[in-house]
């Protein structure tokens, strides 16, 4: 009596060959991913590359790829990670291999980077936490491509009312008028602002028009009994305090 053995797979079909292989490279990347998640569990991204944290996110979006030449050609692309963040959605659409999807979870994260910033502004005396305002103000502006002027608005305490950006401009200016910033001011009844705006050069020290914009701001605000507690202008290179350097 013949006994029945179970066919074992022909490696030598082409059609077999592809299809190992296409079975190789899914378990090969299955396995990159995961090492890759375990590596963030236990360290919480210390000591991965940019492109290893951005392969990370992506493998959420796009499941069935391999996503460490595409994290790498983004931030070749782009110049940097935060440069990957701060892209428009329609820039990251326009790129090869990047869908809807990619592009929504690529703004979400960095959005949800922005709420948690304001939220350690709102959550106590803004003059006592210098650098939550400062993390706010870069996370807010510091990557847009033209310039944005943005007011903080307080209370008697210091206290965080509501943010805004007032206007939005060209690459190297932005019409700031200082009567919509304390208008808006008394309509909150806020007692104190703290102005922020951008330079997407990146250099942040301030132009002659920088500081006769914010002795206009401050002259204003003084006939309203509003302060004006400081003048910040951030961009990738760093950050400028107008309170910091004595000039208010």
């Amino acid at each position: 009596m013949q006994a029945d053995y179970a066919a074992s797979p022909d490696k030598t079909d082409p059609i077999m060959k592809r299809n190992w292989r296409k079975m190789d490279k899914k378990e090969q990347n299955q396995g990159h991913r995961q090492r890759l998640k375990e590596k963030f569990r236990k360290t919480g991204g210390e000591g991965l590359h940019d492109y290893e944290l951005l392969e990370l996110l992506l493998t959420y979006a796009l499941p069935r790829r391999d996503l460490k030449p595409l994290a790498k050609e983004l931030i070749g692309h782009f110049g940097s990670l935060a440069k990957v963040l701060d892209a428009s959605l329609e820039e990251l659409g326009n790129f090869r291999g990047i869908k809807q999807g990619p592009s929504i979870l690529i703004k979400l994260s960095k959005a949800l980077t922005e709420h948690y910033m304001s939220e350690e502004v709102r959550s106590g005396d803004a003059l006592s936490s210098p650098g939550a305002v400062l993390n706010f103000a870069r996370a807010k502006l510091a990557g847009l491509p033209h310039e944005a002027f943005l007011c903080l608005y307080l209370n008697a305490k210091n206290e965080f009312i509501k943010d805004s950006i007032i206007c939005q401009g060209t690459v190297d200016k932005a019409a700031v008028y200082p009567r919509r910033i304390i208008e808006e001011a008394l309509n909150l009844h806020a007692a104190g602002l703290i102005l922020v705006h951008n330079h997407p050069s990146g250099h942040c020290q301030p132009s002659p028009e920088d500081r006769a914009l914010t002795d206009s701001i401050i002259s204003v605000a003084k006939t309203m009994d509003i302060r004006v507690l400081d003048h910040i202008i951030v961009g990738r290179l760093g950050y400028y305090s107008f309170a910091e350097n004595n000039l208010i």
